[in-house]
């Protein structure tokens, strides 16, 4: 078989990743088009679009429309930038012939007389070529744009439009009077298929049809198996044990099934359309096929990668065993409904087909696909269940997983309602809407742990790279740590914003396309000054919320991940994250204004109100709030301080809020204490400026003790104690001597004020040992006196 090689050359092509297009006629001289015919080209498909637009019987897609004249704008600025040059060619060659002769001056050489003209021909030509680009540029765009606008238009009007309820006969009558002519045309397109597929199996086209659909069945058979062997075993030798070869095995499940599946659909398409056999509607309808075949085989993958239920231990997300199990066949089951949907949608389009048969089809999609998912999530919810019975913990559930689900449970309900009652457009876009939004968070969670994990993995100050990163640039530990937090952040936040990008346009239309009748209806409403509009009101109510959800996981990455790996210490820590919640807040407060088109003449009312609010009942809490802001700028005290004020109020202080300071005294008990008073107060802050703890003990001692072995012993137990200072020295000096005692103030020096009431027990204990051990009381002996008193005898007083 002499073409064996080739055919083998392009299965190894293909499978690299090449999109073949392998055509025996192509013509490689072909003559260029000139920027004339060009011009002329952009014009006709302009007028077209214009034309199509005008004909109210023209079944052409708006987003077909739309993409033509984008892709005229992409070509007049293409031309244009490639005119460019040429034109400072033709007048740097002006330049060197120089100005023409003024009148009255000798005539130049008819050689160069002629050379300016024709320079000048070409450069008026090449101007007016330029100029008309740039006017084709200008009205693409603004037929792009009124196409946009039309489309927007119909998805509104595609919304709000409703049919019969599918529970009357009207509903079922439409289709059924249209089915034969439906079934008419379907039976031409198979008529036509099968003409392209008995010509594809003609000998010419027969043996690279063969050889693709053998590459085909082998890539779905033992492809997908070998290859995901091979990535796996290249995941377990070269990729670290720990949470990146889980999520690099996870990748590789999904990848592996897009891989071979899509390329299976391609070498299929390609076996049919050798040599270039099938007509455009057929060609159409197949890359269609193969786009959507490429879409089940990722949500499959995705959903066997998510899932894991083979393998438990590669699981990403927090499912339990039981309920991996019970979603299993959803992946394969919501695949394979988009698969057949959407063909039969294209092939609906293609030939034509009745608006009751598209109604019905998209019903039946609806009902389908919400079907699916609200079964999904009473089998997620049984098996919650059965683990609580069965006192089994369950899974920890983040609070977006919460949210994402009641949405989907709310999705279901609202679309079969809407196939209830008849809005079927409606169902059939929230239904799409589902499962184009499930897609999307699935992959960005399974992308966002594979950057994280992949990212720690490389910068971790105990991995390889990163130990190799310390050598080779003298990075410090924690600068590492810190870069890891900062990207991975940064990837979230990309990722997400990425995915609320694609969410927000799937078809060409944003959340304010809903809102545009009700904007419509409302626009003549104002408060004051302010006009009311839905839109406004949306965007400002999304800012809000996103603005503060935004500041608060921002604030929480800096306190529990970003700041703890710095060297600032845990008060400056506070300030900082406390700082940044005040200028973040008052930020979205400003961004949610704007977003509701608010101007200073329109909340100039409010701000006079606050002015006397502040001026009376006000004027104390904005005192203290001035006063927190004085504190975490200056810093006189700060989180971690021990403080004293004049108020009996001592203890260390725990929170700089808004209004107050919470100090937490020895006994537990916390004191809200405004922050007017510690900046208009006498305030005793004991551990400012890394202060050092002083140990006091004043020991009395006998006079007929010696003062010398007693001031040696005292200095030997101060200097011996591990939690003594050598700088400054300890000290003993006698102070007094008053009532038959001497006093010694003995003083020694610690590194902190917390460590001297443990100091000072430790040394008293430590001195009345040694003082008993070396004899030395601390009381000298009391002296007693007896005195004997002489009898009294009876005999004597009786005389008396």
């Amino acid at each position: 078989m002499p073409n064996l090689p080739r055919y083998f050359l392009l299965l190894l092509l293909v499978l690299g990743g090449g999109t073949l297009h392998a055509q025996s006629n192509d013509q490689p001289n072909a003559p260029a088009v000139t920027p004339a015919q060009a011009l002329d080209q952009m014009g006709d498909q302009l007028d077209a679009v214009k034309a199509a637009l005008k004909d109210a019987k023209a079944d052409v897609p708006l987003a077909d429309l739309r993409n033509t004249a984008l892709g005229v704008q992409d070509q007049a600025r293409a031309l244009t930038a490639s005119l460019t040059p040429q034109m400072a060619a033709l007048q740097a060659q002006l330049t060197v012939l120089g100005p023409p002769p003024a009148k009255g001056a000798p005539a130049e050489a008819p050689e160069v007389a002629a050379q300016r003209r024709k320079l000048d021909r070409a450069q008026a030509d090449l101007d007016a070529q330029i100029k008309q680009s740039q006017l084709l540029n200008q009205n693409a765009m603004q037929l792009a744009a009124q196409i946009t606008g039309l489309r927007n238009d119909q998805f509104q009007a595609r919304l709000a439009s409703r049919t019969s309820t599918p529970f009357s006969r009207t509903f079922w009558a439409d289709p059924a009077r249209t089915f034969p002519d439906d079934l008419t045309r379907l039976r031409r397109l198979g008529t036509r298929f099968a003409a392209d597929l008995g010509q594809a199996w003609q000998p010419p086209n027969r043996t690279p049809l063969l050889w693709c659909l053998i590459a085909a069945a082998l890539l779905l058979g033992g492809g997908r198996w070998v290859l995901e062997r091979l990535l796996l075993m290249l995941a377990t030798r070269h990729v670290p044990d720990g949470h990146l070869r889980r999520s690099a095995m996870a990748s590789a499940v999904a990848l592996t099934a897009i891989l071979t599946t899509g390329l299976a659909a391609q070498l299929a398409y390609l076996g049919l359309n050798w040599n270039d056999i099938l007509d455009d509607d057929i060609r159409a309808l197949a890359t269609s096929a193969v786009r959507l075949v490429c879409f089940a085989a990722f949500v499959t993958g995705l959903g066997r990668a998510l899932l894991s239920v083979r393998r438990p231990s590669w699981r990403l997300p927090a499912l339990s065993d039981l309920a991996a199990q019970r979603l299993r066949p959803f992946p394969w089951l919501l695949a394979a409904a988009a698969l057949l949907f959407g063909m039969v949608e294209r092939t609906s389009r293609t030939i034509g087909v009745s608006l009751p048969a598209t109604v019905v089809t998209r019903g039946l999609f609806a009902l389908a696909i919400s079907g699916l998912i609200g079964v999904a999530l009473l089998r997620l919810r049984r098996s919650r269940r059965e683990l609580a019975v069965g006192n089994t913990e369950a899974e920890h559930r983040p609070l977006w997983v919460g949210l994402l689900l009641a949405a989907a449970a709310l999705g279901v309900v609202i679309s079969w309602l809407g196939v209830a009652t008849g809005f079927i457009a409606l169902a059939f876009f929230i239904a799409v809407q589902m499962l184009w939004i499930g897609v999307i968070v699935a992959t960005v969670y399974l992308l966002i742990h594979l950057l994280t994990d992949s990212i720690d993995t490389l910068l971790s100050p105990k991995g390889r790279s990163g130990e190799r990163l310390q050598a080779t640039f003298g990075l410090a530990p924690h600068t590492l740590e810190q870069a890891s937090t900062l990207l991975v952040g940064v990837c979230r936040i990309g990722l997400i914003l990425l995915a609320l990008a694609t969410v927000l346009t799937p078809f060409g239309a944003g959340p304010t396309d809903l809102l545009n009748s009700a904007r419509q209806t409302l626009s003549n409403l104002r408060l004051g000054n302010l006009p009311i509009e839905p839109g406004s009101i949306f965007t400002g109510a999304l800012t809000l919320v996103i603005g503060a959800v935004v500041l608060r996981l921002l604030k929480r990455w800096l306190r529990e991940e970003l700041l703890p790996k710095s060297t600032m210490e845990a008060g400056m820590q506070d300030s900082i994250v406390t700082l940044l919640g005040y200028l973040g807040g008052m930020l979205v407060f400003v961004l949610t204004l704007a977003a509701l088109h608010v101007d200073l003449k329109s909340i100039a009312w409010i701000v006079s109100a606050l002015s006397v609010g502040i001026g009376f009942g006000l004027q104390a809490i904005v005192q203290n709030f001035i006063s927190g802001l004085i504190l975490l700028v200056e810093r006189p005290v700060k989180v971690g301080d021990w403080v004293s004020l004049s108020s009996d109020v001592e203890g260390d202080i725990r929170r700089i809020n808004v209004r107050a300071t919470e100090i937490q005294m020895g006994d537990r008990s916390t004191v809200i204490v405004p922050n007017s008073q510690l900046i208009t107060q006498n305030v005793r802050n004991v551990t400012l400026a890394n202060a050092q703890g002083r140990v006091q003990i004043k020991l009395p001692m006998p006079l007929d003790a010696d003062a010398g072995k007693v001031r040696e012993l005292i200095l030997e137990v101060l200097r011996a104690h591990a939690g003594t200072l050598k700088l400054p020295e300890p000290f003993v000096r006698l102070e007094n001597l008053d009532g038959g005692m001497m006093m010694f103030n003995c003083i020694a020096y610690v590194a902190s004020p917390r460590e001297v009431g443990g100091v000072k027990s430790d040394l008293l204990f430590e001195l009345l040992e040694r003082l008993r051990g070396a004899r030395m009381p601390l009381t000298s002996p009391q002296s007693m006196l007896v005195r004997t008193l002489p009898p009294v005898f009876e005999d004597d007083s009786e005389q008396g």
